[in-house]
């Protein structure tokens, strides 16, 4: 007998919208659907199914420009719980449309980029095929670049040489593999038929002769540069700061070739927008004393502290104080960064075990409240304040019950009430089995709701719950109530 023959595995996907009638509706013959085997293209994600919840084809029934569209412009940066959703549904195994000509995959890529997360985006186009198509190499090329993984995107492109796109990168990934002479063959080419522009050849130019321009004023920065300049510049000594650059470049400051100063800085952008582990952001804060004072120096110096005084407060209760101002300095500075969430989730533990009175418990009962295991607080709220009930009550998945302490409290009742009724535009969506794009117009929805659209607010937080994303409803709700956002 074979084993697994006789075995089952489950998956824990969302209730309303998955889910299939225990019974028939009637004792005919189903109608049997025929599928080409040709058509059902391989699944790609870094997640699978069984771990986020969402189904192998949550593209189905949507037209795949619609769903690119989404994946690129839906609003996440005012809400980490949307974020967090958004990273499900682009890292979750999906199926690609038939004739979608890699517009999802593309778009997912592209977002993925946008937002920071250069590690998964190159695995995603690592798993998907990097050399497939010049689209698809030109964004794992770009994002090696950036993770400081270029070899193995030049050997591909050595492989076939067609990928590059231009001739900057063969250029460039030639001097990586140590030919030398087919770089310079290449650059002179360049140069005599005017292949690249002049900033490109002059930057190209000190990239294979050092020696020649050693002691020439610095080339003027790019405005604007992609990947690959920011890397030459950053080979030729002229490294450009990332600050004013998009996103993605934080991403390079992370490597251990830059100063501590730019991998805070990096790491605070990134887990901003949820790009960056908690976990690494703490250990990079608390690797060494800050050297200096202001800026990101002060709120080092404030975790720090915090951290030390949340040691000292399990062994000795009269460390309270000492905790209390340190809480309430490192909640600034976490605020001042816009890291509340990743805060919460790094400390709500401990403090939930700490030993805090008056205006300090309260801060940490909210704190709390906005980390993954906000439902344990919701059973202590530290007063009987309005404010404070409605808080527990929402953590608890039943705002309605109680008194809404404002309109935006009222509306997000509104969106846990048993009648609410699901938007007519998302309902109709279920109704095809267009999942994914019901997830990604929600997501749409919600920021208009936190924009001050009340009524889209309501119909967002129904349309999640309906969906069976009750946890992501909730934070995102009280998120909504406890962060501050202009």
């Amino acid at each position: 007998m074979i084993d697994w023959l006789g075995q089952t595995q489950s998956q824990v996907l969302p209730d309303t919208v998955l889910l299939e009638p225990p019974t028939a509706g009637s004792a005919a013959r189903p109608e049997i659907s025929v599928t080409p085997l040709e058509a059902l293209l391989p699944p790609i994600g870094l997640v699978t199914p069984s771990a986020t919840g969402l189904p192998i084809d949550l593209w189905r029934g949507s037209a795949p420009q619609d769903i690119a569209r989404l994946l690129r412009d839906v609003p996440v940066h005012n809400s980490p719980a949307m974020q967090s959703l958004l990273f499900t549904v682009i890292l979750s195994e999906s199926r690609p449309l038939p004739g979608g000509d890699d517009a999802i995959l593309l778009a997912r890529l592209d977002r993925l980029i946008d937002l920071g997360a250069i590690d998964p985006a190159q695995a995603l186009a690592e798993q998907a095929g990097p050399s497939e198509t010049r689209a698809r190499f030109d964004r794992w090329f770009d994002s090696t670049l950036l993770t400081g993984d270029e070899d193995r995107a030049c050997a591909a492109l050595t492989a076939a040489p067609y990928l590059a796109p231009d001739y900057s990168a063969r250029i460039f990934c030639a001097a990586r593999r140590g030919d030398w002479p087919t770089a310079a063959l290449m650059l002179e080419s360049a140069h005599a038929l005017e292949l690249l522009d002049p900033p490109a050849l002059a930057l190209l130019d000190r990239f294979l002769n050092p020696d020649i321009f050693e002691g020439a004023a610095p080339l003027p920065a790019p405005d604007n540069p992609d990947p690959l300049t920011f890397r030459l510049f950053e080979t030729i000594g002229e490294r450009q700061p990332t600050a004013p650059l998009p996103r993605a470049f934080a991403a390079a400051d992370l490597r251990d070739i830059a100063g501590w100063k730019a991998q805070l800085e990096a790491a605070e952008r990134l887990t901003r927008v949820g790009a960056l582990n908690p976990n690494q952001l703490l250990g990079l804060f608390t690797e060494r004393k800050p050297a200096a004072s202001g800026g990101i120096w002060d709120r080092v110096r404030a975790l720090q502290t915090f951290e030390t005084a949340l040691r000292g407060n399990r062994t000795d209760p009269g460390a309270s104080t000492a905790l209390d101002d340190a809480l309430q300095s490192a909640w600034e500075a976490a605020q001042a960064s816009r890291i509340e969430v990743a805060f919460a989730d790094l400390f709500a533990d401990d403090l939930g075990r700490a030993r805090l009175q008056g205006e300090a418990a309260e801060l940490a009962w909210r704190i709390r409240l906005l980390a993954r295991s906000y439902e344990l607080a919701a059973h202590n709220p530290p007063s009987r304040s309005a404010e404070d009930l409605f808080l527990a009550a929402l953590a608890q998945g039943r705002p309605a019950e109680v008194q809404p302490p404002s309109d935006l409290a009222a509306s997000i009742a509104t969106g846990f009430a048993a009648d609410a009724e699901m938007p007519v535009s998302i309902a109709r969506l279920l109704d095809n089995g267009q999942l994914g794009e019901a997830i990604l117009q929600t997501i749409e929805l919600f920021a208009h709701g936190a924009d001050g659209n009340l009524g889209d607010l309501s119909a967002a937080l129904v349309a999640l719950r309906a969906m069976g994303l009750e946890d992501t409803a909730r934070r995102a709700a009280l998120q909504l109530l406890l962060l501050v956002r202009h």
